[in-house]
């Protein structure tokens, strides 16, 4: 379980197809201090497990093999040696829980249509697929590449969300442009309460 702050930028060392799954390297110089083989962390918002850690000084090499399934329904596949990915550490029983719920399960890949400078802040809107435009409505949350943000505006078939400099400034998000594909993640509590109102109705 997470919550949506992302707690660095990693850098993606190498991208290595292998036999039964592709390998993955990321550079951290926070979240691997304390993460272990075996450990979660959310990679752009997707749940992936630590199968080595490695080096030592202030900064660790991260390694992740990923399935085709996990490689074809994220953004992982756009992703090349260099390039910034969101890291966020799972959340410790009894600590503060400033964004929201994520789980870590992609529900869909969102593609930018419209991500410019408005003011101080940037103005960012979303064509997401239908199963996850279902769960979005207005001053709810989303995970956008692990992010835990709120919808500013929700249409048809696009939402609109607002970035702050500091957001702009520690996740991934600067990196990308119009036409670029994102992680996104719904609300767990939509999910819930859509499942509960299907059940009551039936």
């Amino acid at each position: 379980m997470f919550t949506g702050i992302v707690e660095e930028c990693g850098r993606v060392e190498s991208i290595t197809p292998m036999a039964n799954a592709i390998q993955m390297t990321v550079r951290s110089q926070l979240c691997g201090r304390t993460l272990k083989t075996g450990g979660s962390l959310a990679v752009n918002g997707c749940c992936l497990t630590a199968t080595k850690v490695s080096g030592r000084g202030g900064s660790r090499l991260l390694q992740f093999d990923l399935l085709a399934e996990t490689w074809k329904l994220t953004n992982f596949h756009a992703l090349r040696p260099g390039a910034g990915v969101n890291l966020e550490r799972a959340v410790r029983v009894g600590s503060r829980m400033d964004g929201h719920f994520v789980t870590g399960h992609i529900d869909g890949l969102g593609r930018i249509i419209r991500w410019e400078k408005s003011g101080s802040d940037h103005v960012l809107d979303i064509a997401p697929p239908a199963n996850v435009m279902r769960y979005i409505i207005y001053k709810g949350s989303v995970a956008v590449d692990g992010i835990s943000l709120t919808v500013a505006e929700a249409r048809k078939k696009t939402f609109r969300i607002w970035i702050i400099p500091h957001t702009l400034e520690v996740t991934a998000l600067g990196e990308r442009k119009v036409g670029d594909e994102v992680n996104l993640e719904a609300d767990l509590l939509g999910k819930y309460v859509e499942r509960f109102v299907t059940a009551a109705n039936s």
